[in-house]
């Protein structure tokens, strides 16, 4: 999960195995910077344009506001938007059912590690 937000945000430290994977990081990098040019020129005042300025494109300040405003829609997504997955348990602690439910209990983002610099974690 702080993986998914290190590459939304443009800080993934990983430069890839071999060509391919460098090949494959940059498509994404690009993709991700057109999505975030599009969602900045759909802004509707100049102020939010002029705070959230290009800077070569890669847009960092609305990347990271966009993770900041997303992040627990992103983990709802992983941990219960992928329906009959068999990723999770489907027990709790003391071996009580999940009760058909993607998880135990609390529906927050358990950490905030995807704060935590990736070269820490």
């Amino acid at each position: 999960f702080a993986d998914i937000g290190d590459i939304v945000r443009g800080r993934d430290l990983f430069l890839g195995y071999n060509e391919k994977d460098q090949e494959e990081k940059r498509k994404l990098q690009q993709r991700l910077k057109e999505i975030f040019a599009k969602i900045h020129s759909g802004l509707s005042t100049k102020g939010a344009q002029n705070y959230y300025d290009e800077n070569g494109g890669n847009f960092f300040k609305l990347r990271e506001d966009w993770w900041n405003n997303n992040r627990k829609m992103v983990w709802y997504a992983i941990t219960c938007g992928a329906g009959g997955s068999h990723y999770f348990r489907r027990t709790c602690v003391g071996r009580n059912s999940t009760n058909e439910k993607c998880r135990c209990g609390s529906y927050k983002v358990p950490t905030y590690s995807d704060y935590v610099p990736q070269y820490l974690r």
